[in-house]
């Protein structure tokens, strides 16, 4: 049976209670504008047990500046930094964040990606641990090294190439995860140029959350998506978004709502507009 793409607070509370041992907590939180964050926010408060995911060293590899600001790391080096913080082929992972699930939902697409399907991400993160009841703890654990395997890539990536030449044939759809603002060229901050790719659609991810942070239901998700996506199935859906985070957010809340196999752009808008032959969309 496929270990569902979520878990409320309630229920990682019972399961750590009744952990064998397999169980482990991952935070991802982090700050795009300020990358040393993540691990100060970590070292404020999480929940006991887990072990820190930096964003930007273990789950991207360093930018050359032509291919995005977060790329997909090398999936044998990930396997290995995911290995020191003490995950092996058994192990049940639960990744939360401080905020809204986009660096949680990174990681659980990654794992997905390397084979590794025992991944969760806690719905509505910390603050939902927290006004469960749960405890927070400043204790850094120091984890027994793991053995992660990685099998055939289970999660479908696009290029830049595959990108540009959809943009004339439009065989596929993409979705953009960014906000709205800067997918209209507004208030840009994060990359050199505003804008979006030529054809794509716009789901800002936090649509994805209700008022308490939490992922809307199942069936509200799919309603959403599919009102969005027309008459195209998952199978024909590039997510994108600023730098292949929030569109992870996206995939993540498409896979709650049923509908599976769409595929990510890594490289997303950081990589797009530093091509001299990307046509770029304001509208």
């Amino acid at each position: 049976m496929p270990t569902p793409a979520l878990i409320t607070a309630n229920e990682l509370a019972a399961l750590l209670k009744q952990d064998n041992g397999n169980i482990l907590l991952v935070d991802c939180s982090y700050v795009l504008a300020d990358p040393a964050a993540g691990a100060r926010i970590y070292s404020e408060g999480h929940i006991p047990g887990a072990v820190h995911a930096d964003l930007g060293t273990l789950l991207s590899q360093p930018s050359n500046g032509a291919n995005g600001r977060h790329p997909l790391p090398d999936p044998q080096a990930f396997a290995q930094g995911m290995e020191k913080l003490g995950v092996s082929d058994n192990s049940r992972v639960i990744a939360y964040d401080a905020e809204d699930s986009m660096f949680a939902a990174r990681l659980w697409w990654l794992l997905h990606w390397i084979g590794h399907d025992s991944v969760q991400v806690l719905n509505g993160g910390l603050r939902a641990w927290v006004e469960a009841g749960g405890e927070c703890s400043t204790a850094a654990p120091q984890p027994e090294r793991g053995s992660l395997t990685v099998r055939p890539q289970s999660r479908p990536t696009v290029g830049y190439a595959d990108v540009l030449a959809n943009v004339e044939s439009r065989e596929r759809l993409v979705i953009d995860a960014r906000a709205a603002d800067r997918f209209r060229g507004e208030n840009e901050t994060l990359d050199p140029v505003g804008g979006h790719i030529p054809g794509a659609l716009n789901r800002p991810f936090k649509e994805n959350l209700d008022a308490q942070g939490r992922f809307k239901t199942a069936e509200v998700l799919r309603e959403e998506f599919q009102a969005l996506l027309g008459n195209k199935p998952a199978q024909q859906i590039i997510h994108q978004c600023g730098s292949g985070v929030s569109a992870c957010h996206n995939l993540l809340a498409m896979e709650v709502a049923g509908l599976t196999g769409s595929t990510l752009y890594a490289g997303s808008w950081s990589e797009w507009c530093h091509q001299p032959d990307a046509p770029v969309a304001r509208d």
